[in-house]
């Protein structure tokens, strides 16, 4: 394994200087797939008419591989820049009035919940989040949905991978859940493709997003909407374009609707196949599952630091972890660790202080240990 890490280690374009140990925010893309997107931009460069006339054959294509990797149907996904334009569209299209709930959690990242409630003030419906306690519990999770769900409930809105905590939830047991009451489930899976595995059709979501971008290592700007069929011609264009009212529609509407939208460099989501590719080549299952276990060990060692507490049991952790710091300035913190070249964010939520390291394919635990040497220094006052 580690004669393997090291050949993918020099596969990445990572500034050397800095210790990156936050994979979680952006990601960061290999060399084979960065080249690839460079292909297929030189292509469009070439024959620019005749590039643009076979995108469509290209897009499904490529949303052909992304589908048998996460195991749905191709034309029930379209490419999106991120995860956050495609919410977007999402919950700005979603027929929800003053007498309608979307129940959620407190851990959802900000700028999806900002989107919910502003449509909420535009729409008048409810975004109720539930409290969820730490240390982290599944049962106890599905349980206080369980309570909360009321005859108000339209929507259970959910992220697969929590932005602030790191914490998986077990969202089949929510999608189990919410079939039974004909409730319509929404997943932010952001973090999930890569990280975990992920079966879309077993998972049982009605909507879900995925960044290709962050563990799936696709070069920035390309993010995947999955709807199941039931609920694809309830979704309008974010940008009305030729598919709306086409003069020449497909077999979708929802294809139609939602993959053209103007001029647009679709190289990043050509390049998708390519990283399916890289991450099967280097059996990538047993790649994250190293880095899981490599997490685990790290955020052991913050532990003893911080003389604080596990948010979460290790079966709830893919390859991040959030532990909690007993500080008040954390811009300081930040800055300090930018200072001594290691990227690693620190997270302000609902009144606690976290720092979230990721572990990557890339990362060795001599990084969690310079990381930690300058945390023990900070907090001493050195």
């Amino acid at each position: 394994m580690k004669s393997s890490l090291r050949l993918l280690q020099k596969q990445f374009q990572l500034d050397p200087k800095f210790t990156y140990l936050n994979h979680g925010s952006f990601g960061a893309c290999p060399h084979p797939i960065f080249n690839e997107r460079e292909k297929w931009q030189r292509e469009l460069e070439f024959q620019p008419v005749s590039f643009i006339d076979k995108a469509a054959q290209l897009l499904e294509w490529s949303r052909e591989e992304l589908s048998k990797y996460i195991i749905c149907d191709k034309d029930d996904l379209v490419y999106f820049p991120n995860p956050t334009t495609a919410m977007n569209m999402v919950i700005r299209s979603l027929e929800l009035s003053k007498n309608d709930e979307v129940l959620t959690t407190n851990h959802e990242y900000g700028a999806i919940e900002r989107t919910w409630k502003f449509m909420s003030t535009q729409k008048g419906f409810s975004y109720k989040p539930i409290n969820i306690e730490l240390p982290y519990d599944d049962d106890q999770f599905v349980h206080l949905f369980k309570e909360s769900i009321s005859h108000r409930t339209k929507i259970i809105f959910l992220s697969h991978i929590t932005s602030p905590t790191g914490i998986v939830f077990p969202v089949k047991r929510i999608c189990e859940l919410a079939k039974k009451l004909g409730i319509m489930v929404i997943v932010d899976g952001a973090h999930a493709p890569a990280q975990i595995d992920l079966n879309i059709k077993e998972l049982g979501a009605d909507i879900y997003t995925g960044a290709c971008h962050k563990w799936m290592l696709c070069p920035k700007g390309v993010s995947f909407l999955y709807a199941s069929k039931e609920i694809q011609n309830q979704l309008d264009p974010l940008v009305v374009s030729w598919g709306w009212d086409s003069e020449e529609p497909s077999h979708s509407q929802f294809l139609d609707y939602h993959q053209y939208q103007g001029t647009n460099d679709i190289s990043a989501y050509l390049s998708v196949p390519s990283s399916i590719k890289f991450l099967n080549d280097n059996d990538w299952v047993s790649i994250s599952q190293y880095c899981h276990k490599k997490v685990v060990e790290a955020r052991q060692i913050l532990l003893e630091t911080t003389s604080t507490e596990a948010i979460c049991p290790d079966a709830a952790l893919g390859q991040m972890s959030s532990i909690e710091l007993k500080i008040d300035d954390v811009n300081s913190l930040y800055k300090y660790f930018k200072k001594n070249n290691i990227e690693v964010p620190i997270i302000n939520w609902n009144g606690l202080i976290f720092l979230r390291i990721s572990f990557q394919c890339y990362n060795t635990m001599e990084d969690i240990h310079l990381l930690n040497k300058y945390l023990i220094k900070y907090l001493r006052g050195i």
